[in-house]
């Protein structure tokens, strides 16, 4: 799929996929404008396994230690995926339009410092996104199980586990742990029910 540059040869938007991003060659990204934001210097910052689909709009802004791996036959439209550490996707899980998977806040919880880095990132050059200079809480993992469903609009936030074939409901935000096979939705995301295997 890709060319000898790492290009897609049907991208609209100039620019490579980078070097230490694994994709199968059975994988489809519709542009290389996901990596803009992509910053990982791991040796392996994104896996993209066979028959996974990235579309339109999925953003990958993952930091230098970041890692990013996501399982076969995923399917991932247009999401924000915000990665300091680790963010694991199974195999055949979808993830909805506008979600956003986050294992870092990325701000210190202090309004004084948030303040401070607000008024620096008005000086920055180039004026990249917010780079944690204080006292933020560390980014821990996000897992999310095979055969899962987040609904659009959905955030997850770090830490957060997601069991295998369970289901996010549209505009939820999920701050604790979510079982297997269970549907939950609302904010703070609640257990609705258990589903069938």
């Amino acid at each position: 799929m890709l060319d000898a540059d790492r290009r897609l040869p049907w991208d609209w938007y100039p620019a490579s996929i980078p070097e230490n991003v694994l994709l199968d060659d059975t994988a489809y990204v519709e542009t290389s404008f996901s990596f803009f934001c992509y910053r990982s210097q791991a040796e392996v910052g994104v896996r993209i396994g066979r028959g996974a689909s990235i579309y339109l709009g999925t953003m990958f802004d993952v930091r230098p230690n970041g890692r990013v791996s996501l399982g076969e036959y995923t399917l991932v439209h247009g999401a924000r995926i915000v990665c300091d550490s680790e963010i694991e996707i199974g195999d055949y899980t979808m993830i909805s339009w506008n979600v956003v998977l986050m294992d870092t806040y990325r701000m210190s919880l202090d309004p004084k410092e948030r303040r401070h880095e607000l008024e620096a990132a008005a000086r920055r050059e180039p004026r990249l996104p917010l780079v944690v200079e204080g006292n933020a809480p560390p980014a821990r993992p996000i897992r999310i199980g095979k055969n899962a469903w987040i609904g659009f609009d959905s955030i997850v936030l770090p830490g957060v586990t997601i069991g295998d074939g369970a289901i996010v409901g549209a505009r939820s935000v999920v701050v604790e742990n979510v079982e297997p096979y269970t549907i939950v939705a609302g904010n703070p995301a609640r257990f609705i029910r258990r589903l069938v295997k």
